[in-house]
């Protein structure tokens, strides 16, 4: 039960939302590692009008208040998606940020379980906010270092108060730090230099003339190399769409790189430049002069970090030395580019923790786990 002056309120796409997303300015306050997301980015994402990965999406938001100031903040969702490849029975929570207070964190999650049992859920997995294919899990370990774009950041008294509710670990997910000025070690360039000399092996930069094709084919890629992956939802058509045009005025051809093997695309890797770099001390907000800081740190000063989200390999070639040539060949031309245009660090992330072969390939890349976050799961029976 609440305590007095402590209670929830709904937030709707029409009421509350910009306050919803303003919270972590609060809870952050005082953390120099934080970066507030711009607030008219943030709620283009949350509209499913804009947004297809949110049609597939039932859900709530909350704000928790106390004496009429918010506390707290959290989501419940059912991806209707997810349970139809699954099915499983489990809903989600996502957005979860509150004050370090046990009575919020279970006002929170008490509700977002009972919105889930109520619609016949049997178990509970986060924080996704709002999809596996969005900003996934909680921050573990590596508070010492910023968030880098669509990668999410916590305070250490989060892990105590969510598993103090009785959740427990579901799934780790690593982000690795990558020093893209370094050279290739030593087993890494041999492999690079034999796969250069592979008859039938090209590896090019994405084809603008031929964007929206060369988008398509990176998601059937990925559809194909990810099917197996633990909570894997593929992207549809809508979704490779909307990818293509929000991408488009981030990417250069170079930050895309595609494996052939004879001809066919086999293999890929996605860079995006880290925009948590430029949007750091903004807060949020582009009025009335973030705008043209923005631009300054975009097109004079440059970015010099990035993240590899993306990187995938046709099942057909997983698990042999050919695809695990092409994976470091695709690494290898967009660390080129990068390279070239003053990059210093990226991230590559997520990687799940027991994903044997991807942390081969990037073991052989020499990049160094710094952040870890947990997917929390609590049985709703």
């Amino acid at each position: 039960m609440a305590s007095r002056g402590l209670h929830l309120q709904p937030v709707s796409r029409d009421a509350g939302l910009d306050t919803f997303i303003g919270l972590t300015r609060r809870i952050y306050a005082d953390d120099p590692c934080w970066v507030q997301p711009l607030t008219l980015e943030r709620r283009d994402h949350l509209d499913p009008r804009k947004n297809p990965f949110m049609r597939s999406i039932d859900v709530q938001y909350w704000m928790a208040l106390r004496d009429g100031e918010p506390v707290g903040r959290i989501s419940a969702q059912v991806n209707r998606r997810h349970l139809e490849l699954h099915r499983d029975q489990t809903g989600h929570f996502g957005f979860l940020e509150a004050i370090d207070d046990p009575e919020v964190f279970a006002l929170l999650l008490g509700a977002a379980e009972a919105w889930l049992r109520e619609r016949g859920l049997r178990r509970i997995l986060g924080p996704f906010s709002l999809s596996i294919n969005d900003e996934c899990g909680l921050l573990i370990e590596g508070f010492d270092r910023p968030p880098n774009v669509m990668m999410g950041h916590a305070r250490p008294y989060h892990r105590n108060r969510v598993e103090a509710l009785g959740y427990a670990k579901a799934k780790d997910l690593i982000a690795y730090d990558f020093d893209v000025a370094a050279p290739w070690p030593p087993l890494a360039q041999r492999m690079l230099d034999r796969l250069r000399k592979t008859p039938g092996v090209r590896v090019r930069p994405l084809d603008r003339k031929r964007y929206r094709e060369e988008i398509d084919t990176v998601c059937r890629i990925f559809n194909d190399a990810w099917a197996d992956n633990w909570g894997f939802i593929p992207f549809g058509e809508d979704e490779a769409r909307y990818l293509a045009a929000s991408l488009r005025p981030l990417l250069n051809p170079g930050s895309f790189a595609i494996g052939e093997l004879d001809g066919e695309p086999v293999a890929f890797t996605a860079t995006l430049p880290n925009l948590n770099e430029a949007i750091a001390g903004l807060n949020g907000r582009l009025l009335p002069w973030g705008w043209a800081r923005l631009l300054w740190r975009l097109k004079v000063k440059g970015l010099k970090t990035g993240r590899m989200p993306l990187m995938g390999i046709a099942r057909k070639l997983q698990g042999t030395q050919k695809g695990a040539a092409l994976a470091l060949g695709v690494i290898d031309a967009v660390k080129s580019y990068h390279q070239a245009r003053g990059y210093r660090s990226a991230e590559l992330s997520w990687v799940l923790e027991d994903n044997q072969a991807v942390q081969a390939v990037i073991g052989v890349v020499g990049a160094r786990p710094y952040k870890r976050y947990r997917l929390y799961q609590k049985s709703l029976a």
